[in-house]
């Protein structure tokens, strides 16, 4: 078993489900896991508290320029155990796949960026400039972590990693989640003209919505497609012989780089208004956003970009960046100031999943991908290559998309 695969099995035997979810103990654990595993390698480490019990850990290796910094990221929560049809943290090997809970999502990429930085550390091989390792609580739930990161962080450029099937992702959607209840008049089912049914007025809401999504798909990003609208849940009534004076709808709204979270909710309110003009008596409020994030798009210029698709190249794999409909931290890091993008090992289709795997070759891979960026990136380019573009950041950017926890 190579090293990485011994830390990956490692970290998959910790429960780190996020205390959000009823099955979860928190990230507190694992945290101290890393902490203690990355000390034992020789690399400084720090706690930076997000919830009592639940830090975020920082591990710097220090580079030959120490006023540029490169940010490795992954998170160290996962989602709930509730569904698997496998032992979640009996991390199982089998036809060149690891096995369990988090495995893909996503602490195949954390163990292959720890041992990248481990690695480098041990050969003495110091690089072009600092590379800061976060490890990040939260990510499956509100976020926080990162958000918690971006208010002290400085750096150049980060990677994100996130199971991609070892591909270069500089786009991602964003997405918002929100409540419209639409609200009636309680009556006896035995004389329903003398109520007002709001699971019917719903009904009429959510065709608009309906429609209102296949005039999205008209619109087209050439990473990532269209923008979507999706109603995931619905509740109404009290009981079957109650005119019902109440219901609700969940909506998931995925954003395309330039929609902003206020333009596409003022969307929203307008076709309220506009049924509230056409059918007698309609009445629908829109509540507060549960969980929003604005979209992801880094330059395909970009230093961060064009080093990752040189050592993709060299490690003979497809070197052309791509987009991704799911949405991470490293929009978070974009917006405060810090170019980014996504790769890792495995394949978003077994994330969350009942069986959630990783195949073990593309882990490997990883560890030498973040290898290689870690010591070109920054790096004075041979005599007879043009230089990237490599000039300081502007501070970073305080501004960072508002962010609710999830009920």
């Amino acid at each position: 078993m190579s090293a990485v695969v011994e830390l990956l099995s490692r970290l998959v035997r910790i429960n780190s489900v996020n205390s959000a979810y009823a099955d979860g103990p928190g990230e507190g654990e694992i945290a101290c896991f890393i902490q203690s595993f990355l000390e034992g390698h020789g690399l400084n480490t720090t706690r930076q508290e997000v919830f009592p019990g639940r830090p975020n850990i920082l591990a710097r290796l220090p580079g030959r320029d120490r006023e540029r910094c490169l940010v490795l990221e992954a998170h160290t929560d996962t989602v709930s155990t509730k569904g698997m049809t496998i032992p979640p943290f009996d991390p199982g090997i089998r036809d060149g796949k690891l096995f369990g809970r988090g495995s893909c999502d996503t602490k195949a990429g954390l163990a292959a960026m720890m041992q990248a930085m481990i690695s480098l550390k041990e050969e003495g091989s110091p690089p072009p400039c600092d590379v800061l390792l976060c490890a990040a609580a939260d990510e499956e739930y509100s976020y926080r972590g990162v958000v918690r990161f971006c208010q002290e962080a400085r750096a150049d450029a980060a990677i994100v990693a996130e199971p991609t099937e070892l591909r270069c992702v500089i786009a991602t959607k964003g997405v918002i989640r929100w409540r419209i209840r639409t609200r009636g008049r309680a009556a006896h089912s035995s004389r329903p003209q003398l109520g007002i049914s709001a699971i019917n007025h719903m009904a009429r809401l959510v065709i608009a919505l309906e429609e209102d999504a296949i005039a999205l798909g008209a619109r087209n990003h050439p990473l990532l497609g269209p923008p979507t609208c999706n109603v995931g849940v619905i509740q109404g009534g009290v009981q079957v012989n109650f005119v019902p004076d109440e219901c609700v709808i969940e909506i998931d709204r995925r954003l395309l780089p330039g929609e902003t979270i206020p333009q596409v909710l003022a969307h929203y309110q307008s076709l309220l208004d506009d049924l509230a003009r056409r059918i007698p008596d309609f009445a629908a409020v829109m509540e507060e956003p549960m969980l929003t994030d604005e979209a992801l798009e880094t330059p395909a210029d970009d230093p961060v970009v064009r080093t990752a698709a040189s050592v993709l190249e060299s490690l003979r794999l497809e070197p052309r960046p791509c987009g991704v409909p799911f949405g991470c931290d490293a929009s978070k890091l974009s917006r405060a100031g810090i170019p980014s993008i996504v790769f890792g090992p495995g394949s978003i289709d077994r994330a969350h999943a009942a069986v959630e795997f990783v195949e073990i070759d593309q882990v490997e891979q990883a560890v030498e991908f973040y290898r290689r960026f870690i010591l070109n990136f920054l790096a004075p380019p041979p005599p007879h290559e043009p230089p990237l573009s490599a000039s300081p950041r502007p501070a970073p950017d305080a501004r960072l998309c508002g962010i609710a926890r999830m009920v």
